[in-house]
């Protein structure tokens, strides 16, 4: 009953083109976020702020860049945690090299460093796909790591070979609390995921997807492979370096290579594949999804363990949360290859033809 849009006709083509067609969809989103910017802030601790939210605004925004590659354009890439590190790095460098330079600006230029990575390293997928790509892409997370340690330049030539930042600002408005990482955080998520949303309904959001579904099929139909595997790329890997400055600039403060290992590149497929690929709503089920179960093993499985007399270590722990989500990875492919984003669509259509049997 609440959710059926009978009687929302269209009169004109601006507004059958909206984002959300259906009012419904726009009001709850709205009230979502203003819920997000408004009441967030006045009713959470300042934990949940620092070991959930921020991580999770953060990963969302880097499993939307993982999502259009791999969930829109088709082409596997195990090279995400090396874009975030060139993100992060290039961002640092051009924070503290270049005087005065906006802290926005040092963001995004991190992110425009790893467009120009992205794009060097995707330049393979014009002639291999599937496994090949993904073991190409993957030389891009070796190389990162090893160019991180072993060039001085990238780490200011710190001794300890770790780099940190201080003191962030926006126009005046210094982000040193929690609430306020949160906000500055959120404010990219939400821009990005505009931008994002429009992007794929667009005229090389449907090119990607021809790509993905059948490229021989798309090339003939006039669409150049080249330019969209390529676009795909550096769209992708623009979005996740700026996430990864900010996870550096804003979440970590301090951080070394290891903080862009494989292990992150592993982690935002799995919110790709968990969340739903091809959905830019699954990128952020995703991310809560793999935020939120460590920290929920963390606290269950010592628990269980008290009340049958068995003591669970922090690492029976961390080995129970590679196992559980190796299972979950094995049983989303098998029952729902779609991700959480398809229940969430079913959930959606099931409000249209309720309380009527289907």
């Amino acid at each position: 009953m609440f959710y059926r849009e009978n009687g929302q006709f269209k009169t004109s083509y601006r507004t059958d083109q909206q984002i959300f067609p259906i009012a419904q969809d726009r009001w709850v989103i709205l009230a979502f976020i203003a819920f997000a910017f408004i009441g967030v802030p006045m009713l959470v601790d300042e934990y949940m702020f620092r070991a959930i939210l921020i991580p999770f605004l953060i990963l969302a925004l880097a499993a939307l860049g993982v999502n259009i590659l791999v969930g829109y354009c088709g082409q596997i890439s195990l090279g995400s945690g090396a874009f975030m590190a060139v993100g992060a790095y290039m961002a640092y460098n051009t924070y503290i090299r270049i005087e005065g330079m906006p802290l926005i600006i040092a963001l995004l230029s991190g992110g425009f460093f790893a467009t120009l990575v992205g794009i060097f390293f995707g330049i393979p997928s014009l002639r291999v796909k599937g496994l090949y790509l993904a073991v190409a892409t993957l030389a891009a997370q070796f190389f990162c790591d090893w160019a991180f340690l072993r060039i001085g330049w990238f780490t200011n030539n710190t001794a300890s070979g770790s780099v940190s930042v201080s003191n962030l600002s926006v126009l005046g408005w210094t982000i040193n609390t929690p609430v306020e990482k949160y906000l500055f955080c959120l404010g990219f998520l939400v821009v990005f995921a505009l931008l994002a949303k429009n992007l794929v309904r667009s005229a090389i959001g449907r090119e990607w997807m021809a790509i993905r579904d059948m490229d021989v099929a798309a090339a003939v139909i006039g669409i150049r492979p080249m330019y969209a595997k390529l676009s795909a790329f550096a769209v992708s890997s623009f979005i996740i370096g700026v996430a990864g400055g900010l996870w550096g600039f804003v979440h970590l403060g301090s951080w070394e290579p290891a903080a862009f290992s494989i292990d992150r590149s592993f982690q935002l497929l799995f919110m790709v594949i968990i969340g739903g690929m091809g959905s830019i709503m699954g990128s952020f089920f995703g991310a809560a999804f793999i935020v939120v179960l460590p920290i929920y093993l963390n606290q269950f499985l010592p628990a269980v363990g008290s009340l049958v007399g068995v003591e669970i270590s922090t690492a029976a722990v961390s080995h129970t949360e590679f196992m559980v989500f190796g299972a979950l990875i094995v049983w989303f492919l098998i029952v729902e290859p779609h991700g959480l984003a398809k229940l969430w669509s079913l959930g959606k259509q099931k409000l249209r033809i309720w309380p009527f049997p289907h």
